[in-house]
Order: structure tokens, then sequence, then C-alpha cells
């Protein structure tokens, strides 16, 4: 059965127990409060902010106002937490305004956490490293497997697994894919190297080369159909074909002919005397009959 996306169905829907203990105690959205009395949510996954889109978004807000409402929660003495809005928030101060609408929440740390988690996974457009952070902290943090964290999100278990794994990259990639210049299937396929050192080589593989991500899988596939080789067989297989190469030098010099040898790893082969007419294959022949005499 497919897996019902959880984007519409609301918090409720996504958080055990909130849709009683939290949604119902909201104040009603038009509510005006004053930015200076909200702070910082200290749960925020997004680390950056495109400077461009928060400047296209405020003159939005300067004409239109706040569309959408910000979540908050209230803590003490008429100040208020941020839960989800931090874009809107920020761009509301860059357009001026004093007083922005929001949704007045009831939530303790744990379910703070939840909320802003999944509202920013679910609404923000987060660099995939930012939801893997986030999607890691959803199970470290709030004692989630990756099932169940799946369902809180609305995405395939896959998927979740997928933005995990982009946390084993080394920093320097991490940094790559925040800053955009690697895709996520980019990243993915980096994940399949198991040395960070060719995963940091190939990275630049790909940066340098402008490499799509079909050209990374194959370069991944070349790295690794490459097969290693055992030493002791490469000096084995050395010492036989010097051992040959001797061997040939001597017998072309008694059938004053080009003898080749044909040999496999196991010491397995065939020794050629080749003759190009009938009086050098008269020669050759003699040649033997003087060996066994």
């Amino acid at each position: 059965m497919a897996k019902k996306n959880a984007l519409g169905r609301g918090l409720g829907a996504l958080i055990d127990g909130v849709e009683k203990e939290v949604l119902e105690q909201k104040v009603e959205a038009n509510l005006d409060i004053s930015v200076d009395s909200i702070e910082a949510n200290p749960f925020q996954p997004r680390t950056s902010f495109d400077e461009q889109a928060l400047s296209e978004l405020s003159a939005s807000i300067k004409k239109l106002g706040v569309v959408q409402p910000l979540t908050v929660r209230e803590i003490d003495g008429g100040r208020y937490q941020l839960i989800a809005g931090e874009r809107r928030l920020r761009a509301a101060r860059m357009a001026g305004l004093t007083h922005v609408p929001a949704y007045v929440r009831t939530a303790d740390d744990q379910a703070m956490l939840e909320l802003a988690l999944v509202e920013n996974i679910q609404r923000e457009d987060l660099d995939a490293v930012e939801v893997a952070i986030s999607f890691q902290r959803l199970i470290e943090e709030c004692k989630l497997t990756q099932e169940q964290l799946s369902d809180r999100v609305g995405k395939q278990r896959s998927t979740v697994a997928n933005y995990l794994r982009l946390l084993k990259l080394p920093a320097e990639i991490q940094l790559g894919i925040k800053n955009k210049n690697l895709m996520m299937g980019h990243a993915r396929t980096l994940v399949n190297i198991e040395d960070p050192k060719k995963q940091i080589n190939v990275y630049y593989k790909i940066v340098d080369g402008e490499l799509s991500v079909r050209q990374t899988e194959e370069l991944v596939r070349q790295l690794h159909s490459e097969k290693v080789k055992d030493p002791e067989k490469v000096e084995k297989k050395k010492k036989l074909n010097d051992d040959f190469i001797q061997l040939s030098n001597h017998l072309n010099k008694i059938f004053s002919a080009k003898v080749n040898f044909r040999i496999n790893e196991q010491g397995k082969g065939k020794i050629v005397i080749p003759f190009e007419n009938p009086e050098e294959m008269e020669h050759i022949l003699g040649v033997f009959d003087k060996l066994n005499s």
C-alpha cells in the first residue's frame, strides 16, 4: 500500500497527541504579536538562509503582509519563542513590520522540537544536509525509529535512510552539498565509496568536470570494478615472466626463430615455434633430431 503523503494532514497527524494537547489550545491566527517579543527557536534546524529569497519574501510581505501566520509558544512575561516560521519572521523584520500574526501553542521542549523539525522539513526548502541533520535529531532526541520517522514526515523509509547516509560523508563534501555544488543524486553515489579519500577525490572530479549524476555513477562503477591485485601473485607472475624470457631467448638462438610463449596465471601454456616456409620447418626438425641424438 502506498504511503500517504503527510503534507496537508496537519501536525496532529504527524505527531502523536499534538492534536489534542497542543492544537486545541492555539490562539486565533490573526493575533498580532510584536516581533521584538519573539525569541529565536533553539531547535531551528536551518543554519543558512538565501538572502535573495529573503529579500523577495520581504518585498511580498511589505506589499501583502504575512499571509501564513508564524507558530510560537508563550514562555513568560509576554514573551514568545518561535516554533516555526523563521524565514517569515526575518523577512517581516526586513520589511519593517513591528507585529506579525501568529498561532500560540502550548508545547514542552520535546513536543516543540518535533514541531519545529517536522514543520521545517515539510514547509521549508532545507538543503539535503540540513534535512539529514533534522532526521538524525528526530531519531536521537525524540527517540524515533526510522519507521516512525518515515510516518512522521510522510516519506518512504528508503528516502529517510538515503538522507541519513549523507552524514557519513566527509565534512568537505557535506559543505559542497550545502553550497549546491552537488545534487542529491551525486551525494547518494558518493556514499557507495567506502574510502573517504576516494570520496573526496571523486567529489572534486564531479565539481571540476561538471559531471552529471549518470557520469558520476559510471565513474564510481569503474572504481568498484578495479580489482585489488594480490602482491604475492604479482611478484610470482613477474618471476615467471622473467624465467620464460630467458628461456625464450635461449630457444631463439637454438632454432634461429622467434619462439613464442603463452602462459596463464596457473603456469599452463604453449611454446610456439613459427616457420615461414618448408625450408625453415626442415631446419627446426633438424634441430630436434640433433637434440634427440
